[in-house]
């Protein structure tokens, strides 16, 4: 059924509205105001096919909520709780009067982004690009020249190591044998917790010969639990079977991957994690997905996101940045500005720019060129003051939204940072007023005049 719209109801005669309880000068209350939240209740509403059953969350309440999620870097739980406390979160989100319980569960939200999908998700990095245009953070001829450049999105998951994963995957297969009643003939629950603990051990003191033999005894123990369960896969239910096969299928690949072999799997509950070399001294490689970051020269406002599972080299990636910086802001861009890792990258009908470059680059163009690092402390916004630096959500989907959803949350927080500004230099012009105001009222009756 379509999302309920709210309307004067009784009992409502005598609470405040939450315009009379907050500033309308705040700038979460002005950013409200440059929002369209019209396109969400238009472009989200082939989500609800049905016209049964209870109504469905407001979009303007999810999208909201979504909004202040990753602007101001909450977890789920924190978010609804917040929300309940803070009225200007309320008046973002399109409540009428103050509400005291929770408007939605925390794991609504998981269904919602799901429901959503990623093209849902663009459209809220669209609307925000749309309010950035409003509130004059970038001009319309800011979006014909932008920087592209990629970044690690870390997935939420320990360091992984052979002692650790085998152990995990032992883990994994003694607790489906319990659920599904196999009866195993030993389950290691002693020693193979031990035997990994002697890995580290070995490691630490450099003791390689020994944390080979206690590693290869940690594997001989894991196999055994595995082909255990493999011989009773055929006394299992039907409806068990595709847990089974996947559990199964991910031990086995940890049996039998190398060190140096390609496509190792480096997570049981999140496989699709690749292990990414970005040259950087102080972490030499990074756990998780790719994610290609599209700003304007100029402000450093995102225009385009999006997440590039398989590692796939940057100047491969560049025609599909700038097709959906393109898509989502009906504009193509004149001029890319990239660093040395595009190399070879061409987009046609678009003049890429690369660090080094020196044939046909003027005296301004070497300025552009040199500007484009301005994009790694917007990655750096995005990673401390946002949620860009860890993802917990999960699967392929959950990576693509994270990354849409993390650059919409910079753009707000560029939007709000301006508003402040300007409120600032209102109230200190309103200040000065008022100083120059005093003292002319003080020169008047030195000079035996009263102002009215």
């Amino acid at each position: 059924m379509g999302p309920k719209q709210k309307g004067p109801q009784m009992g409502e005669l005598f609470r405040q509205p939450l315009l009379e309880l907050i500033n309308g000068r705040h700038p979460l209350a002005q950013l409200a105001e440059l929002i369209d939240w019209s396109v969400f209740e238009r472009e989200w509403a082939p989500l609800f096919p049905s016209g049964r059953g209870r109504p469905a969350t407001p979009p303007r309440l999810v999208a909201g909520l979504l909004y202040l999620q990753h602007t101001f870097a909450c977890s789920d739980e924190a978010l609804i709780w917040t929300w309940v406390e803070n009225p200007y979160w309320q008046h973002f989100c399109g409540e009428t009067y103050f509400q005291h319980e929770p408007p939605i569960d925390p794991s609504s939200l998981s269904r919602w982004r799901k429901r959503i999908g990623e093209e849902g998700v663009e459209w809220l990095l669209t609307a925000t690009i749309e309010a950035a245009r409003k509130a004059q953070v970038i001009k319309a001829s800011s979006l014909e020249k932008v920087i592209v450049d990629t970044t690690v999105m870390e997935k939420a998951i320990a360091y992984p190591t052979d002692s650790r994963l085998l152990e995990r995957g032992r883990q994994h297969l003694v607790k489906l044998a319990d659920r599904l009643g196999i009866k195993l003939r030993q389950n290691y629950n002693r020693q193979a917790p031990r035997l990994a603990g002697q890995v580290g051990r070995y490691a630490h003191a450099k003791q390689y010969q020994r944390m080979r033999s206690a590693l290869k005894k940690l594997r001989t123990v894991v196999g055994r639990v595995w082909r255990d369960i493999e011989r009773q896969r055929e006394n299992m239910a039907p409806e068990f079977a595709p847990r089974v096969d996947s559990i199964l299928t991910r031990v086995r690949r940890l049996l039998d991957q190398k060190p140096k072999d390609k496509n190792k799997l480096y997570s049981l509950h999140a496989p699709e994690v690749e292990c990414i070399a970005k040259g950087k001294a102080r972490q030499p490689y990074e756990f998780g997905v790719k994610v290609t970051v599209a700003t304007t020269h100029r402000e450093g406002l995102v225009v385009g996101m999006r997440s590039l599972p398989g590692n796939p080299f940057d100047g491969h990636t560049l025609a599909e940045a700038i097709e959906q910086v393109t898509i989502l802001n009906d504009q193509k861009p004149k001029a890319v500005f990239v660093d040395k890792g595009y190399q070879g990258a061409e987009v046609p009908g678009v003049q890429v720019w690369r660090n080094g470059m020196r044939r046909g680059v003027t005296r301004r163009l070497k300025q552009d060129i040199k500007r484009r690092s301005a994009v790694e402390p917007m990655i750096g916004h995005m990673k401390n003051e946002g949620l860009l630096r860890r993802n917990w959500l999960r699967g392929s989907l959950g990576d693509a939204l994270h990354a849409v959803l993390c650059g919409a949350g910079h753009n707000l927080r560029m939007i709000l940072r301006k508003l402040r500004l300007l409120r600032a230099r209102i109230l200190v012009l309103l200040l000065a007023l008022s100083e120059r105001q005093g003292r002319s009222n003080a020169h008047f009756t030195l000079a035996g005049f009263t102002p009215e």
